[in-house]
């Protein structure tokens, strides 16, 4: 069970359209192609990852106007056309997010990353901690009675593999039940901006792709985000992105700064199942006292979609503002 694994990091000009979405599947599947047949001598690439917004950014300031300019179903021909490479190459893609419409939860947006496979579409994973208060997309744990599961973990021939969003990613409590629901994969697709990227002395990327690798006993495959200021303004993108090994190794990093660039990285699952079973120190997962943390009672409350003027009406940057500061009064008040 030793394959490599491609982070591959993009640089387009951001859709201001669903219609444009098309063109940047047809650049990421020229790269998939790249990382498969470029690195075939080496080793067999059998996953590869894409970053947040690499089909289309939240860059309208209100939920109505991305879900008449950018939203889209999932899955859709864009997935089938992942499914289709896949099958193709017998690999595992982890697709960039999509501003996702679901007929489920209508007027609702998430934020949407999709495993797919020699299979077909595996899971979506929609993020649960959207970078509030820009981001005015749901998050599930906004919907009442949202009744699916918001930490999937699938199991393929490579392994258990479990994603999460970007900002996601500095909730441990997110990736810890991805580790609990079986993840050994744990794939970041992210759109991390400067400064909190990957160079000192702000280097959030790295650090905590390190910690929640070590700490959850699982390998890392980190995508992030490699726009310049041109084309994802108002924020730069460092890119940065990498693959980790279980103990906290960085395996292997793009060089920070923008730009469309593939990592390619070894992993042995073989080993990660072995330090998992046999390793009596150092084994987090195995150490975790979990009757100890009760579930958290504080923070952003629950169903907070639902408290807008209307459900199915806009979601704005204000209102994110105004939930966020009861949720702080409301700590402090403890």
């Amino acid at each position: 069970m030793r394959y490599a694994v491609a982070a591959c990091q993009t640089d387009f000009a951001c859709p201001t359209h669903h219609r444009e979405i098309g063109s940047r599947v047809d650049r990421m599947l020229s790269m998939i192609d790249g990382a498969v047949m470029g690195y075939k001598p080496f080793f067999p690439v059998r996953l590869v990852v894409f970053p947040e917004f690499a089909h289309a950014a939240p860059i309208y300031p209100t939920a109505s106007q991305l879900r008449d300019r950018l939203a889209v179903p999932l899955p859709n021909e864009h997935i089938e056309r992942y499914i289709a490479k896949a099958r193709e190459h017998g690999i595992y893609i982890q697709t960039g997010s999509f501003i996702e419409s679901d007929p489920a939860w209508p007027g609702v947006l998430f934020n949407t990353s999709c495993l797919v496979g020699p299979e077909g579409l595996l899971s979506k994973y929609r993020k649960v901690n959207p970078w509030i208060p820009w981001e005015v997309h749901a998050s599930p744990h906004d919907i009442p009675d949202y009744s699916e599961e918001m930490f999937p973990v699938v199991s393929t021939p490579i392994g258990r593999l479990g994603c999460a969003i970007c900002y996601d990613w500095i909730f441990p409590e997110a990736i810890r039940q991805l580790a609990l629901n079986g993840a050994e994969i744990l794939i970041r697709v992210s759109a991390y901006m400067d400064p909190w990227g990957a160079t000192p002395p702000m280097d959030w990327w790295t650090v905590v792709n390190r910690c929640r690798a070590l700490e959850n006993m699982a390998y890392v495959v980190a995508a992030n985000q490699g726009a310049s200021l041109q084309h994802y303004g108002p924020f730069s993108w460092p890119g940065g992105s990498m693959v980790v090994d279980f103990d906290g190794r960085i395996l292997a990093q793009a060089d920070p700064g923008p730009g469309k660039k593939i990592v390619v990285a070894e992993i042995d699952l073989d080993a990660l199942r072995t330090a998992r079973q046999q390793r009596l120190g150092h084994n987090p997962l195995a150490h975790l006292r979990w009757k100890a943390y009760p579930p958290g009672q504080k923070g952003y409350p629950p169903a907070t979609f639902a408290s807008s003027r209307d459900p199915r009406g806009d979601r704005t940057v204000s209102e994110n503002e105004a939930v966020i500061r009861s949720a702080i009064r409301n700590n402090h008040a403890l």
